[in-house]
């Protein structure tokens, strides 16, 4: 889920339009954490595991939605 998100957010950033996030199943969840990628971690991209790490390190002011991303995304992984 965590990387689909991100080739997804990457997808975007390169196409430079939102009909990416459309073909998207995760369509709410990459709107959530759209913002708060260009307004945290803009320098990141287009690295999605730097957008990521970035992301990580700026949680406490990522947007509530994309947190709740974020937390359930390391919820889902605290078994691997």
């Amino acid at each position: 889920m965590k990387r689909k998100f991100f080739a997804v957010l990457l997808a975007f950033v390169s196409a430079g339009s939102s009909v990416a996030f459309a073909a998207s199943s995760d369509k709410d969840a990459n709107k959530a954490c759209r913002r708060d990628a260009f307004r945290l971690c803009s320098a990141e991209i287009p690295n999605k595991d730097k957008i990521e790490a970035c992301m990580k390190e700026h949680y406490d002011q990522l947007s509530p939605p994309c947190q709740k991303l974020f937390q359930s995304s390391s919820s889902n992984n605290d078994g691997k």
